[in-house]
């Protein structure tokens, strides 16, 4: 009897090509900040980044994106090196990505649709799954058309228009019909959410908020003393985790959301602002800050330019810097005298950021480094809010 043979089958990676354009005005390091986060984002969605292209536009071109000479370039290497698909760091027009893919006979994704990708594979709540999936509903309908260009390769056009265009309106009033029912869906989850709350209203309220990857589930599981899902990948936290949490004798609710990202979709913000009520109604947020990362002052005004567009800019905030364990003190180059000199940790605890009118703390959450100074802040700011609400306690802490 002759040897069994074994075939591996499991699913390799997908290889991508990530296409990015510079901007007039736009700094190139900027552009690759994007395409590093992009390629995070391709990571994180299982794929494989082999190459990424760039060029330099006044703007994008409304037809193809980039130029038709880079395209064709684009085009070389996804045939020579059998490239699975091509991501563009913006969000592409219907007719943009309908012509991209005609020219490059290959799968082709923006940002928007690769965030939704992850945020499908990421949902485990109902309310989580029902806004991921009125999203891409969102995002599908004015590219109803793609899906339909297989036609344009029949022969005998003229027989063959008809069809296509009644199956394209048959599938916009059905998505049409299932949007709707979505929002209903989640108007009934909005409610009954808002009960929930409502039983918890005796507690002070906090909520964990910062861009995604700084590190707000591992706090809240040092706090919480729990197990919420924590990795080092974008969006590993998408459904609103709230624990009870006790420091000393007070007792109050400590909530973890899912992180913010720049460029991110409009109608993505739009369907996850009742995830994000948690943030609204909070007493105290905690603004998370991932310290070792290049781009952290960035990423705080991405934050807070989304809190101002969720209505909860002006709450009582801590700002706590973590990951301190991994800062290193950037490098400059010596002889630009234009480019300021790059800050150690103590001399930037010491600047304006760290002696703002917001209580900054620097931690390492992983190391657990400051974390007693984090909880007594904390302490202090949750009793404080107690004692104004509930005046006739303040004996008891």
């Amino acid at each position: 009897m002759g040897k069994q043979k074994y075939y591996d089958t499991a699913l390799k990676p997908e290889r991508a090509v990530l296409v990015g354009v510079i901007r007039q005005g736009e700094k190139p390091e900027e552009t690759k900040e994007y395409l590093d986060e992009l390629a995070f984002l391709v990571d994180t969605a299982g794929g494989v980044v082999a190459n990424v292209f760039t060029q330099k536009m006044e703007k994008p071109d409304r037809s193809t994106f980039v130029g038709t000479g880079k395209l064709e370039e684009i085009r070389a290497y996804v045939q020579a090196e059998e490239i699975d698909m091509v991501v563009f760091d913006d969000e592409l027009s219907p007719s943009q990505l309908r012509n991209i893919e005609r020219e490059l006979q290959v799968k082709v994704l923006d940002r928007s649709n690769l965030i939704l990708d992850i945020f499908a594979g990421r949902a485990q709540t109902a309310q989580a799954k029902t806004q991921v999936e009125l999203a891409q509903l969102q995002y599908l309908l004015p590219r109803l058309t793609r899906l339909w260009t297989h036609l344009e390769r029949q022969k005998g056009g003229i027989g063959m228009r008809g069809p296509g265009e009644t199956q394209i309106e048959s599938d916009r009033r059905m998505i049409l019909e299932k949007i709707s029912l979505l929002k209903s869906r989640l108007q009934l989850i909005d409610k009954q959410n808002e009960t929930q709350r409502k039983n918890r209203a005796q507690l002070i309220r906090v909520a964990l908020v910062g861009y995604t990857n700084v590190g707000k589930s591992t706090i809240m599981n040092m706090l919480s003393k729990s197990e919420v899902f924590a990795e080092n990948k974008l969006f590993a936290t998408l459904d609103t985790t709230v624990r009870k949490v006790v420091i000393e004798n007070l007792p109050f609710l400590l909530s973890d959301t899912v992180g913010f990202i720049r460029k991110l979709p409009h109608h993505l913000v739009e369907c996850f602002k009742s995830t994000l009520d948690e943030v609204r109604e909070a007493d105290i947020l905690i603004h998370v800050v991932d310290v070792s990362h290049s781009s952290f002052e960035d990423q705080i005004n991405v934050v807070n330019e989304t809190l101002k567009e969720l209505g909860a800019r002006d709450k009582e905030m801590i700002m706590v810097f973590n990951k301190i364990d991994a800062y290193v003190t950037p490098e400059i180059d010596e002889f630009n005298e234009e480019e300021p000199r790059g800050l150690t940790l103590d001399e930037f605890k010491r600047s304006w950021m760290g002696l703002h009118n917001t209580p900054s703390l620097f931690i390492s959450a992983t190391k657990k480094e400051n974390l007693e100074e984090f909880k007594q802040l904390l302490y202090d700011k949750v009793k404080a809010q107690h004692t104004v609400r509930y005046p006739y306690d303040q004996l008891l802490y």
